[in-house]
C-alpha cells in the first residue's frame, strides 16, 4: 500500500451518501413546500465594512471607531468554521501555530494577548496565560467579528495593545427564522449547526447548537518523512467540538434593551508530535472545555443619558496528559509538580463587570464615563488532585471617552483611561512567593473622523496603550527551563494610522491604511540567566510599520471578486533575536461567479511571504487555493462541493507542524 492511501472506515461514496442523506432530513424537519427559484449572486462581505451611526445591538463596535469586519456571508462562502480561519480572510491578520498546535492569530504583529477576544463586549481570553486556541470557537452562532486595529474603544478595558477582536453574536429579526448545516469531508470529518430564532414584540430569542468532528487530517503527498512523522494520515490528529448557545433579550422600548446569554463549548483534541525528532512531544487533550453567562443591559436615563452594564462568569478547565513516546500508553512521570504524574489538570475562573455612563448633553458631545472590574483565577491539579499552584489576579479599568461632532462631517474621538491589576494569591508549590506589588498603566487615545459622503470616511489616529502582565508571564516555570519573575511591567505601544474606509459607485468596498507602532518595555525571553535557565523581562523594543489594502466589487450581474494585502516590517532593536511568526506580505483574492442561475463557483487563494519561526528556522512562504461549487437547489436550500489546498501544496506555519494537504468536503444548509 502506498504510504500515502488511506483506509478510511467510510469511504467518499458513503460519507457523500451521509450528506445527502442528512440534507434531505433537514429538508424534511426545517424546509416544507419549497419551490425552485432562481438565484441571485451577491457581493462578498470578505473585508471591511464602513461603520456608521446607528442603533446599536449589544457589544458592537460604534461609529467613533474603524471596524474590520468578516460577516456570516464570508464564513459561509469560504467554509471558515472557526474564528482563526475567519480572521485569516481580513488584512492585517496572520494565522500561525504555536508549540501546542494551537491556532494563533496576531494582528498587526500583535499576538492575542495584546489583542484580546471578546464575545459582544465580554472578554473570553484564557484567565491564565491569555490566549486562546482559535480552533475551538466555532462560527456557527456567529452574526459577524468585528476588528479594532490598534485604536479601539478604552471601555473594552485592559490589554487592548494592539487593539481588539469582537464576535457579534446573531439577533434574530423574523418572528421565526432558523438555518442548519450538515457537511462530511476528507479525515473523517463531520460538521452539524442548527440555530433557531424568534423576534417578538418586546423580546427575542436566540440558540445555537453545533458539533464538529474529525479523525485526522492528510498531509500532503510532498510531505518529506521524518522519525516522529511517516506522511499521509497525520498522526494523534483527531479532534472534536460541541458548542451550545442561548440568548434571551428583552426590548421593552426603543432605547432599553436586556439580554441575558449563555455558552457552553466542549473540546477533545490529539496533539500531532513535531515532526522534527528532537522537539516532538506525545500529548493529548482529554478535554478542553468552556462555558460562560453574561447579563448585557443598556437602559435610558431620561432623554440624555443612558447606563451600560455587563456582568459575566467564564469557566476554563483542560487537561493535558504527556506521554512517553506515540503508543500514547504510558505516562510521562518525570520531573516535578504536574509533571511527576504526567497528567496537568487546569481550573481556571473568570468573573467580572463593566459599566458605561453616556450622555448626550452637550449638543456636540457624546461622553462616556466608565469602569470595569475583573478577576483572575488559575488553579493546576496532578492527577492525584494535589494543587500544585494557584494564582489570582485583579484588574481594574475606569476612564472617560469624548466624542466631538466638530461639524456634520468631522468627528473627534478623545479618550483616556487608567487600568490597574492587583495580585490576590500565589502559590506554588516548592516555591516561597511574597505577594507582589500592584501594576498599573495609563491609555490615551485621540482619532479625527472625516466622513467625505454617507459612505466615504477618512481618518487619522494615535493611541498609547498598554498590556499587562499575565499570570503565565510572571511565574510560569516553563517545564523547569524559567525563572519566575512577578515583578514583570506593562508593555507600552504608541500606535499611529492613517486611513480610509468606503463604497464607491454602490458596488466598490474599498480600504487603505498606514500604521505604526512604538512598542516599550516588550515583555521577552532572556536566556541563560541563571545557569541554562532563562526569564521573561521587560527589554524588548519593537517598531512595527506596514501598509494594508482592500478592495472588493460586484463587478457585473454573476461576478464579485475582492483582494486585500498587508505589507508589514518589525525591527526587534533591543536584542538581536528574529521576531517571529509573522509574515512580511499576505495577499487575499477570492471570486464568484454565477455559472447558471443556480449554481455558483467560488475561488479563495491566500498567499504568504516567509517568517521566521526562530533565530536559525525561516519557513518558506506559499500560496494556497480553495474551491467549491453551490448549488441552490431552491431560496432556501443549497448543496455544495469543494477542496481546500486544491494543488496539494506542502507548507507550515510553524516549524515542525505542517498543515493539511486537500481535503475535500460536501455539505448542505438550509435557510428560512
Amino acid at each position: 500500500m502506498d504510504r500515502y492511501q488511506t483506509t478510511d472506515a467510510m469511504d467518499p461514496v458513503h460519507q457523500c451518501r451521509w450528506v445527502i442523506l442528512g440534507a434531505m432530513a433537514l429538508l424534511a424537519m426545517f424546509c416544507p413546500g419549497l419551490s425552485v427559484a432562481a438565484g441571485s449572486v451577491t457581493p462578498s462581505e470578505l473585508g471591511t465594512v464602513l461603520v456608521t451611526a446607528k442603533r446599536l445591538t449589544v457589544g458592537e463596535v460604534g461609529p467613533d471607531q474603524v471596524a474590520s469586519l468578516v460577516g456570516q456571508q464570508a464564513m459561509r462562502d469560504f467554509n471558515r468554521d472557526n474564528v482563526g480561519d475567519a480572521l485569516n480572510l481580513l488584512s492585517g491578520v496572520t494565522l500561525s501555530t504555536n508549540s501546542r498546535n494551537e491556532k494563533t492569530i496576531a494582528i498587526r504583529g500583535f499576538d492575542s494577548r495584546q489583542v484580546p477576544l471578546f464575545m459582544d463586549g465580554v472578554p473570553v481570553y484564557v484567565p491564565y496565560d491569555g490566549y486562546v486556541d482559535f480552533s475551538r470557537f466555532t462560527t456557527a452562532d456567529l452574526a459577524a467579528i468585528q476588528v479594532a486595529k490598534g485604536f479601539s474603544s478604552l471601555a473594552y478595558g485592559p490589554n487592548t495593545l494592539g487593539g481588539a477582536i469582537n464576535l457579534i453574536s446573531r439577533r434574530p429579526t423574523e418572528r421565526f427564522e432558523a438555518d442548519g448545516r450538515i457537511s462530511a469531508g476528507a479525515g473523517e470529518e463531520r460538521q452539524l449547526a442548527l440555530n433557531l430564532g424568534t423576534r417578538q414584540e418586546q423580546w427575542y430569542l436566540q440558540a445555537g447548537v453545533s458539533r464538529a468532528e474529525a479523525d485526522y487530517f492528510r498531509l500532503s503527498s510532498d510531505f518529506v518523512p521524518t522519525a516522529t512523522e511517516n506522511g499521509g494520515v497525520r498522526d494523534n490528529s483527531a479532534r472534536s467540538d460541541d458548542k451550545i448557545s442561548f440568548k434571551l433579550g428583552l426590548t421593552p422600548n426603543l432605547n432599553d434593551e436586556y439580554v441575558l446569554s449563555y455558552y457552553r463549548q466542549d473540546g477533545e483534541k490529539g496533539q500531532p508530535p513535531s515532526t522534527i525528532p528532537a522537539d516532538a512531544r506525545y500529548w493529548k487533550w482529554p478535554y478542553w472545555d468552556k462555558e460562560g453567562i453574561a447579563l448585557l443591559t443598556n437602559t435610558a436615563l431620561g432623554d440624555k443619558e443612558s447606563l451600560k452594564t455587563r456582568f459575566y462568569a467564564d469557566d476554563y478547565g483542560n487537561e493535558v496528559n504527556s506521554y512517553t513516546d506515540s503508543s500514547y500508553t504510558t505516562l510521562k512521570t518525570s520531573g516535578r509538580g504536574s509533571v511527576s504524574t504526567g497528567r496537568s489538570i487546569y481550573d481556571d475562573r473568570a468573573k467580572g463587570g463593566s459599566l458605561t455612563l453616556e450622555s448626550v448633553r452637550l449638543a456636540a458631545n457624546t461622553i462616556r464615563l466608565f469602569a470595569s472590574y475583573r478577576t483572575d483565577e488559575h488553579r493546576e491539579k496532578d492527577a492525584n488532585g494535589v494543587q500544585n499552584s494557584h494564582f489570582k489576579d485583579e484588574l481594574a479599568s475606569y476612564g472617560l471617552e469624548d466624542n466631538i461632532q466638530l461639524s456634520p462631517a468631522w468627528l473627534l474621538s478623545l479618550g483616556i483611561s487608567r487600568d490597574e491589576l492587583r495580585p490576590e494569591a500565589v502559590y506554588s508549590a516548592g516555591n516561597a512567593y511574597s505577594l507582589p506589588d500592584s501594576k498599573d498603566a495609563t491609555n490615551v487615545q485621540a482619532g479625527l473622523f472625516h466622513d467625505w459622503s454617507d459612505s466615504v470616511r477618512f481618518y487619522a489616529t494615535v493611541a498609547r496603550k498598554s498590556r499587562l502582565p499575565t499570570l503565565k508571564d510572571r511565574y510560569s516555570q516553563r517545564l523547569g527551563t524559567y525563572i519566575e519573575n512577578p515583578d514583570l511591567q506593562p508593555e507600552e505601544s504608541l500606535n499611529y494610522e492613517v486611513g480610509y474606509q468606503g463604497i464607491v459607485r454602490e458596488t466598490i468596498r474599498s480600504e487603505a491604511a498606514v500604521f505604526y507602532s512604538d512598542v516599550d518595555d516588550k515583555i521577552q525571553s532572556v536566556a541563560n540567566v541563571s545557569g541554562n535557565l532563562s526569564q521573561m523581562q521587560n527589554i524588548g523594543k519593537v517598531r512595527i510599520s506596514g501598509l494594508e489594502l482592500a478592495m472588493h466589487d460586484q463587478v457585473s450581474a454573476r461576478i464579485a471578486a475582492g483582494f486585500s494585502f498587508t505589507l508589514i516590517d518589525r525591527d526587534n532593536r533591543a536584542t538581536a533575536s528574529r521576531l517571529t511568526d509573522v509574515p512580511r506580505q499576505k495577499l487575499t483574492l477570492d471570486a464568484r461567479f454565477e455559472a447558471a442561475n443556480d449554481i455558483d463557483l467560488i475561488a479563495l487563494l491566500e498567499a504568504n511571504s516567509s517568517r521566521w519561526v526562530s533565530d536559525t528556522a525561516e519557513l518558506a512562504g506559499f500560496a494556497t487555493t480553495s474551491l467549491k461549487a453551490v448549488w441552490r437547489a431552491t431560496p432556501q436550500l443549497a448543496v455544495e462541493a469543494g477542496a481546500s489546498n486544491v494543488f496539494d501544496r506542502d507548507y507550515a506555519l510553524a516549524d515542525g507542524f505542517p498543515s493539511a494537504g486537500r481535503m475535500w468536503f460536501a455539505g448542505a444548509s438550509c435557510q428560512f
